[in-house]
């Protein structure tokens, strides 16, 4: 793909989970959590200009910070992201205000990153944010996948009308 098409995909990727992280959505029990992310990873390897042959080792450099900033960041946000159970089991996420911080600092690290790959002249592709993308979903997704299994449905103890009045004992009838 060009790279016009990957910052495509890369921007499309960001407003639709950026829009979504805020409103309270299932977290799917399903094992397909990981799909997504290693989809974007295959599309970003499978692109020639991850590093720049010129300026080998400062690309190399750059892409390890890139990864590391994604994984650090996908380990945030998963562990600021609220999650609870219902008494049906079903469990439930929703994004605080820590997980918007969370991108904001990994929208800020990542312009940093592209201004110190522009000072050092290194040939930046879009193909490494889209690989440090998919790494922070798959922490991410991997975290809350990981504290869900710890939550237990929590079972309202509604009373109702004459539930404290005792109940006969089972008589049988002639």
């Amino acid at each position: 793909m060009s790279g016009l098409v990957n910052a495509l995909v890369i921007l499309a990727v960001v407003v639709v989970v950026i829009a979504r992280q805020f409103r309270t959505r299932r977290i799917s029990t399903d094992r397909r959590w990981w799909i997504v992310p290693v989809v974007l990873a295959v599309i970003a390897l499978r692109e020639p200009g991850l590093i720049d042959n010129h300026h080998r080792t400062e690309a190399i450099l750059l892409l390890g910070a890139e990864l590391f900033i994604g994984l650090a960041i996908g380990a945030a946000w998963g562990w600021t992201t609220r999650i609870w159970a219902e008494p049906d089991g079903s469990v439930w996420s929703k994004s605080t205000k820590a997980s918007g911080a969370v991108w904001g600092v990994g929208i800020a690290l990542r312009l940093g990153l592209f201004g110190i790959g522009t000072l050092l002249g290194v040939h930046q592709d879009s193909s490494a944010l889209l690989l440090a993308l998919a790494a922070t979903l798959l922490v991410r997704s991997g975290i809350l996948a990981w504290r869900s299994q710890s939550l237990h449905p929590v079972v309202a103890q509604a009373t109702a009308y004459g539930d404290d009045v005792p109940q006969g004992s089972w008589k049988e009838r002639v």
